[in-house]
């Protein structure tokens, strides 16, 4: 496997989708190549901040009301 493939299959790798032969053939290219290694944990570091445990707190639910009044008055006057 060369780099450029690798790049093809790691989104794939980390997905768990990729066949046999696939995982079995980027593995191996992994163990002799520590540029697509590091490419792998740049994936995994992007993968764990897109996580939603990773947010530091956690996002509304829904507008306070007074906001919600002012947003829906500022909709009805743009549509006007």
């Amino acid at each position: 496997m060369t780099c450029s493939e690798l790049v093809e299959l790691v989104t794939g790798y980390l997905d768990g989708a990729l066949d046999e032969r696939s995982e079995t053939l980027l593995v191996v290219h992994l163990d002799g190549c520590p540029s697509c290694r590091a490419l792998l944990e740049q994936h995994r570091q992007i993968i764990r901040l897109l996580e939603p445990t990773a947010l530091p707190t956690p996002l509304p639910t829904a507008l306070p009301p007074a906001r919600r009044t002012i947003l829906l008055a500022a909709f009805r006057d743009s549509s006007r």
